[in-house]
């Protein structure tokens, strides 16, 4: 069974990459968000095994999106995508329910340390 992945960033070129890094762990597909509004309209509990959000995101950003998810499904993995500028939130984002981060620019490498660490 493969890993079933929501990837909700506004920027079209940093979905790209995180797709192609899902790509090369083994994750052939995922659903893509333009915004923190579609990824929460998207997002359907238990059709999710991981999502990745961006932080600075419109209509909603990510603190927004862990918190809405979480309301819907108290389980699924939630790995916050930010900047080594945004860091210091993260405190912030586990507060709201994400299970861990990913601090831009990353490799496939980390993307997958971090897939297995939460059993993806």
């Amino acid at each position: 069974m493969s890993t079933r992945v929501l990837v909700a960033d506004d920027s079209s070129t940093m979905r790209k990459i995180i797709l192609r890094s899902l790509q090369a762990v083994g994750v052939p597909t995922a659903v893509e968000a333009a915004d923190g509004a579609e990824a929460v309209s998207l997002f359907k509990p238990g059709e999710f095994d991981l999502v990745l959000t961006d932080w600075n995101m419109p209509n909603k950003n990510g603190l927004e999106v862990i918190q809405e998810i979480r309301k819907m499904d108290a389980n699924v993995k939630i790995i916050m995508v930010t900047t080594e500028a945004e860091k210091s939130r993260v405190l912030e984002a586990i507060q709201a329910g994400v299970s861990d981060y990913l601090v831009k620019p990353f490799t496939a490498d980390t993307l997958r340390e971090k897939l297995e660490k939460h059993g993806c």
